[in-house]
């Protein structure tokens, strides 16, 4: 098989091309499509560095492979001109602020969590983080399975049964299976897109992917970390938000790593730092294991991401050709999207506790449905200041 990735003469070095993800990475807010906003932004209309069909071909992988969009399409365009050395500096680059940030906010959270004026902030930023979280829920489940309209529910009504039993099994268990989310994907694609390999017995078939989350190793806690983290990784698909009912049912149900505060707090900080908001990873693996478990949790999150970018990057044009891939995919995602709606439901019956939490809450999805020019790191200062003259006040 022949790469159909053909690299043309850059007019920028590999080194203009790191200096930009590391600003982007430092200064970068607004989540995900944002940031893939950016990108379009000053590498293909302002420096003209990445043309508008690499840009394509590079944000319909991070589409289609499981990952943070942003992440992916980052990794993506190092690789077009500056193949595997590109893509590995790029995406460094970009992530390494956002988790300095994060590690440094996690040794501070650690230091003065008990304090009053702390225990404010988040009590603030941990309600207007609801809010956030249920409308990409939102948006997501808008753009992955469909609006809520007569034609569009009988066009995807299997999409719409994959996401309503992930969400009720996610509330009524208030954890999730990774299983669950591949048997979405593949009875979808058997349905709607049947490869060749089912068609043909001879085929060996790749199954190779549910052994990915079975045998889990028992031996300490950086493995453990490693192991899940990874797991994370690879069934991630779209935004970033869309790994916190993943991280949810594990860190606080499976493992008991983190209490339900702690992981809205988590949350919380992805919100108010640049890059990409799966970096909340950094900041639980700190909680759970100090300065080692943050470097684990991140390099294990972010590797699959890698992985799946510069490895079908030369083979893109075909692959993204491919009905079954497609159909799998979709049916994943459906899952996983219904999946964080259901957590977002077990995350508020915990979070909000009163008048004013549940007023932060609804308050935040109003703003964010009303009005899209105030960017959500403002939101969470100003909840964070609410929150400090609510605790002071009472």
């Amino acid at each position: 098989m022949e790469p159909t990735l053909v690299k043309t003469q850059p007019n920028y070095s590999l080194f203009a091309l790191v200096k930009y993800f590391l600003k982007l990475g430092s200064i970068g807010f607004g989540g995900p499509i944002a940031l893939v906003g950016y990108m379009h932004r000053d590498l293909v209309e302002t420096r003209q560095w990445i043309s508008e069909e690499e840009y394509k071909e590079g944000l319909a992988l991070a589409q289609l492979a499981p990952g943070p969009l942003a992440a992916q399409l980052g990794i993506y365009l190092g690789f077009v001109h500056y193949g595997v050395l590109g893509a590995t500096l790029a995406g460094i680059a970009f992530v390494i602020p956002s988790f300095i940030m994060v590690l440094l906010l996690g040794i501070a959270y650690k230091l003065y969590g008990g304090l009053v004026w702390m225990q404010a902030v988040f009590y603030g930023v941990g309600s207007a983080v609801i809010g956030i979280i249920a409308i990409s829920a939102y948006k997501l489940t808008t753009k992955s399975v469909g609006k809520i309209e007569l034609d569009l529910l009988k066009k995807n009504w299997l999409l719409w049964l994959f996401y309503l039993s992930a969400a009720i099994i996610t509330v009524l268990t208030e954890r999730e299976e990774v299983l669950l989310f591949i048997a979405a994907g593949m009875l979808y694609m058997v349905i709607k897109a049947p490869p060749l390999w089912m068609r043909k017995p001879r085929t060996v078939s790749s199954i190779l992917l549910i052994s990915f989350t079975m045998g889990q190793s028992e031996s300490g806690v950086l493995t453990k970390i490693a192991w899940f983290f990874t797991k994370a990784g690879a069934f991630v698909f779209g935004s970033g938000l869309a790994i916190v009912p993943f991280l949810h049912s594990g860190v606080v149900d499976q493992y008991g790593w983190l209490t339900e505060q702690q992981f809205i707090d988590a949350v919380a900080v992805a919100m108010i730092t640049p890059g990409p908001v799966v970096i909340t990873v950094g900041f639980i693996g700190y909680l759970v294991a100090g300065v080692p478990g943050a470097c684990v949790a991140a390099l294990a999150t972010f590797l699959p991401c890698y992985l799946f970018t510069i490895i079908p990057a030369p083979y893109f044009k075909k692959i993204a050709g491919n009905k079954s891939i497609k159909a799998f995919v979709d049916g994943i995602t459906a899952a996983v999207v219904g999946a964080l709606a259901g957590a977002v439901i077990v995350i508020m019956l915990r979070t909000v506790v009163d008048v004013p939490t549940l007023l932060i809450a609804i308050a935040t999805a109003t703003i964010l449905i009303y009005t899209k020019k105030i960017p959500e790191p403002i939101i969470i200062v100003a909840a964070a200041v609410i929150g400090i003259a609510l605790k002071f006040l009472a």
